[in-house]
């Protein structure tokens, strides 16, 4: 989870920046394009907690016979 935790305080860094040029006047195109990385490294660190997840929920006693399949499913959708 560490590499979520570093991705998401990158993120946060990049949106920073994003608030920056917005009050600065910048250009849209350059906006839009940084905001979109900013978004790009919330899913990224999404995905990776989602994975770690069920990395966890794998490993466990049971193993796949364990996992919720549905929760995970949404767990996922709920990043699209």
């Amino acid at each position: 989870m560490r590499s979520a935790a570093d991705r998401l305080k990158r993120a946060q860094g990049r949106l920073a920046g994003v608030a920056r040029m917005l009050e600065e006047g910048r250009d849209c195109e350059e906006v839009v394009t940084r905001l979109a990385a900013v978004n790009r490294a919330l899913d990224r660190a999404g995905f990776a907690i989602v994975a770690g997840g069920l990395e966890e929920c794998l490993s466990q006693e049971g193993g796949a016979d364990g996992l919720d399949t549905q929760k995970v499913e949404k767990l996922f959708l709920s990043l699209s």
